[in-house]
């Protein structure tokens, strides 16, 4: 008879538990959809503000309007890391343009690849050679290649559902392939936007060198969809045009910029750290809404919504605005390193990085254990229609934090429309749903309250207290 009251009374916590987890779930999803305040805090910094390129006056301004913010929520604290960050600048617009024969051109939208070098004063005009990617660099040789520009045409692959494998399948043309086809001569670089939909926007993003000596790099620009579809037939109508491109780009001085953190503290165990992030900077093409704007105000939202519903987190619940996502990660590498160097305890980091579109689910990089648990509280979002519980990457930022004992996790929104305007010119407000974006809110701050409540399963001492 006993073991009858031992497993009754199992069943009952376990009920009433679930039952009190999906009354603060909800509490948090109707106070983000009924009284919001990240969409506002977006309205600024993408309207007010605008593009936030490491090391420019928007990304300074962008820092202390977030601070400000922050301090207004009424947090236990809030403070600024400092951090060395690179400055590249874009300079006069770029141009470009096919030379069918003599006098009889067809200008191009292009724009330059983050960390390129310009071109010489007067631009670059040269034979074109395309090519489906890096590996057929070898194939044409040095022969084929030298005193010409390489057109990297490998376009993201359609039939991929999950849109970042598509993604991930073609980037290394525009991050490496600069560097590749210089040693074969080439004197320049044009890439295929990383975009699924064919537009006239030129989408930028990093590129390396990867330690080329100055003498020996070429300038690289990316071509809108729309530009490397019309590039590429009229190579094949007559292989002997010419293309022209300038640009004005450079590279500065590092210069000092800042994370920005604000936290809660834990009731029971503050030396216990749940982190929640995204990156305060962004291209400067556009205004940086959805990359990643929309992830940092949702990070902001997670630690208001904890508060405004009453809940009292045990573990220190703290937001992160990383600083120099795009073209270095520098913000990261300063807060794992912080962090290393006071041995601060991080048990789980949450990272908002693929626009503010519907959230879906997230990725987790854990332990089988752990997911396990995570599991386990799938069925307390499904009222939401967030239904994917993956196992995958956690996001740039939170990755140098990675060890056996962290579990890290990404907010996996919709990602059909995400690389329409990644990196690019239409990356504006406008085309931010608010209702989709304080949703992805609401399901960031009900994992992190999880994550509070229950602990992970690597840390014995504290987990389920």
């Amino acid at each position: 008879m006993k073991y009858y009251w031992i497993l009754y009374f199992f069943i009952f916590t376990t009920c009433w538990s679930q039952q009190e987890d999906a009354a603060q779930i909800k509490a948090l999803y109707d106070m983000s959809l009924s009284e919001a305040k990240g969409y506002d805090w977006l309205n600024h910094l993408s309207n007010q503000i605008g593009g936030r390129l490491s090391g420019s006056v928007q990304a300074e301004q962008a820092i202390t309007y977030t601070k400000e913010q922050l301090d207004l929520l009424g947090l236990d604290k809030v403070w600024l890391q400092e951090v060395q960050v690179p400055k590249w600048v874009r300079g006069a617009p770029e141009f470009a343009y096919i030379e069918t024969s003599p006098g009889f051109t067809n200008n191009l939208p292009i724009t330059a690849l983050g960390g390129s070098i310009a071109t010489p004063s007067a631009g670059i005009k040269a034979n074109i050679v395309e090519v489906q990617g890096i590996e057929e660099l070898q194939k044409l040789g040095r022969s084929k290649i030298e005193g010409k520009l390489v057109f990297f045409n490998k376009p993201m692959d359609p039939t991929l559902i999950n849109t970042f494998s598509a993604y991930s399948g073609c980037v290394d043309q525009r991050y490496s392939g600069a560097k590749e086809a210089a040693a074969y001569g080439a004197v320049g670089v044009i890439v295929r936007s990383m975009n699924l939909r064919l537009d006239d926007f030129p989408h930028t993003g990093s590129m390396s060198y990867d330690g080329l000596p100055l003498n020996e790099r070429i300038p690289a620009a990316a071509i809108s969809t729309n530009g490397a579809e019309l590039l590429s037939t009229t190579l094949t109508l007559n292989p002997n045009i010419l293309f022209y491109f300038k640009q004005n780009c450079r590279q500065l001085l590092d210069v000092t910029s800042y994370n920005v953190i604000g936290e809660i503290k834990g009731s029971k165990y503050p030396e216990e750290v749940i982190l929640v992030g995204g990156h305060l900077d962004s291209w400067d093409l556009g205004d940086g809404s959805h990359d990643d704007g929309a992830g940092c105000v949702q990070s902001m939202e997670v630690l208001r919504l904890l508060k405004e519903t009453g809940y009292k987190p045990k573990r220190t619940i703290r937001v992160v605005l990383f600083m120099n996502e795009e073209n270095g990660l520098r913000g990261a590498n300063a807060y794992a390193e912080r962090v290393a160097a006071s041995n601060e305890r991080h048990l789980f980091a949450l990272e908002s990085d693929s626009g503010g579109f519907t959230p879906r689910g997230f990725s987790f990089d854990c332990s089988d254990k752990n997911f396990e648990q995570i599991l386990s509280w799938k069925s307390l979002f499904e009222p939401y229609l967030v239904h994917l519980f993956i196992k995958g990457s956690g996001g740039a930022d939170i990755g140098p934090l990675k060890n056996d004992q962290i579990v890290l996790a990404a907010l996996r929104p919709d990602s059909q429309r995400y690389f329409d305007h990644h990196h690019a010119e239409n990356d504006t407000f406008e085309h931010v749903n608010k209702r989709e974006l304080q949703l992805g809110a609401a399901t960031m701050a009900s994992l992190v309250f999880l994550f509070d409540k229950y602990g992970t399963k690597t840390n014995t001492a504290t987990s389920g207290k």
